[in-house]
């Protein structure tokens, strides 16, 4: 535990500072549940700041319950809840390290499966939402628009209608990352060819039609082909 390797720092928010190297060695998997943290004075050695800075950094941890302090015994690593794991996952995608490829392989993972649990659990309700964006893209691509933001919006019915609330808390916090990659990229496809937003939009009428067929595996295929077409226009592009 102690030949952990923390870096010095250099910053007037020191126990933010301190929050983030921690969270950083969980993430990393250097850090894991129970195992129990040096104490304020050792870390405050070795990473050259005061006690109090750490104490702060510690009490913050607490109240967002990535560790518990045991008066007498030492501060431990808790098991992490659904929420912080979320937070982390987006804190992790929202750095520069990844491209604008990878995120799209990750997105026909993750909403392959969203579309195949969406055909097995939507409601009426889910599905009049995901029609009602459909209807806003058309006008929208029929108006020679890209209809980008009632595409994302078709695409969070559809998180919706998985019943998950992990999956649609996921998938919110990933939504400006996502906006952020691909908006730019999207309209240069669009430059080059202008029937793309149509495609696009044809693609969800048959993602849309699988799912209310209630027929999860034709659904989880739709999508798979749907944003294959997307990654294969990013990959073009660059």
């Amino acid at each position: 535990m102690f030949s952990l390797v923390f870096q010095p720092i250099r910053t007037k928010k020191i126990y933010e500072e301190i929050i983030a190297q921690i969270k950083n060695l969980i993430l990393e998997g250097k850090l894991r549940p129970g195992d129990k943290l040096m104490s304020e004075r050792e870390l405050a050695e070795q990473l050259q700041v005061g006690r109090s800075a750490v104490r702060e950094a510690f009490r913050a941890l607490e109240a967002m319950r990535i560790v518990e302090i045991k008066p007498g015994e030492g501060t431990y690593v808790k098991q992490l809840s659904a929420d912080y794991l979320v937070e982390a996952i987006s804190l992790m995608l929202s750095s520069q390290d990844h491209t604008t490829r990878e995120l799209m392989e990750l997105r026909k993972i993750l909403e392959g499966e969203c579309a195949y649990l969406a055909a097995l659990r939507r409601t009426n309700s889910d599905l009049a939402l995901m029609k009602q964006q459909l209807d806003e893209q058309k006008i929208q691509v029929e108006q020679g628009h890209l209809g980008y933001h009632s595409d994302m919006a078709f695409h969070f019915a559809i998180y919706k209608a998985t019943g998950n609330a992990i999956i649609f808390k996921l998938m919110s916090t990933l939504r400006d990352t996502i906006q952020h990659a691909l908006q730019e990229v999207l309209k240069e496809l669009m430059q080059m060819d202008p029937t793309f937003p149509k495609q696009l939009y044809l693609e969800h009428m048959t993602v849309c039609q699988a799912i209310e067929n209630g027929d999860p595996v034709a659904a989880r295929e739709a999508m798979h082909k749907h944003l294959a077409t997307a990654l294969k226009g990013v990959i073009d592009h660059n």
